[in-house]
């Protein structure tokens, strides 16, 4: 009779399909491209204020077709690494959450490059600094962002019961910890956007790691 309840683990890349190595480099490299392009654009864009104005506000403008597709691509690259994250983890401990939450929160940023943020805080150039009107696609754009990090919030519970499983108290311990810092960096946000901007970065930062953490634990017995 075959034992299915914490299927063994091994270490190294070597016991890992090429193909589930690739979604998860995937779903590891979305934090990296998208902040990176986001702070590109966003020391290169006349009239954007990083203290004043919201990384969203980029898909705006005439470049604003550079970070509409960096959300695209980005949605992307999360959602192929939910995929990895199903195949690398998926029948252990909050292996099957996890990986769905993730999926969420990838098909969260899709959702935000269709749907784009308002103007507003002088960005782009011309745009008055005081409030602006939420327009629909501005609501469907807020609505997304909060849904996609409140599923990544709960994917790190998940994440860290998976850490806990396998002895690794550390990692548990600070994927625990994290949706407290993420979520107190949105509440901040309302008196300093820097806080939303850096709470954003700390999420698709810590997803990075987890999943670069967990590329070569793979279950020896899968489906």
């Amino acid at each position: 009779m075959t034992q299915a309840i914490r299927a063994p683990f091994t270490g190294g890349a070597a016991s890992t399909p090429l193909a589930t190595r690739a979604l998860l480099a995937c779903g590891a490299a979305a934090g990296p491209l998208f902040l990176g392009v986001g702070v590109v654009e966003g020391l290169t864009r006349t009239g954007f204020d990083f203290t004043r104005n919201a990384i969203s506000q980029l898909s705006l403008g005439p470049l604003g077709w550079i970070q509409v597709a960096n959300f695209l691509v980005t949605g992307t690259l999360v959602t192929a690494g939910a995929v990895g994250l199903r195949r690398a983890i998926g029948r252990t401990a909050g292996g099957a959450w996890a990986p769905r939450l993730v999926g969420v929160f990838g098909a969260s940023f899709l959702l935000a490059g269709v749907f784009t943020a308002d103007p507003g805080a002088g960005f782009p150039a011309g745009t008055p600094d005081g409030p602006t009107t939420l327009s629909g696609h501005g609501t469907v754009h807020m609505l997304s962002g909060t849904i996609g990090y409140l599923a990544l919030c709960a994917a790190f519970f998940a994440l860290a019961r998976h850490f806990a499983a396998q002895g690794r108290r550390g990692w548990a311990l600070g994927y625990r910890l994290l949706p407290l810092g993420i979520i107190t960096g949105f509440a901040a946000s309302a008196t300093m956007v820097a806080a939303f901007t850096a709470a954003a970065g700390l999420g698709l930062l810590a997803l990075t790691t987890a999943i670069a953490q967990l590329a070569d634990l793979t279950p020896a017995t899968r489906r």
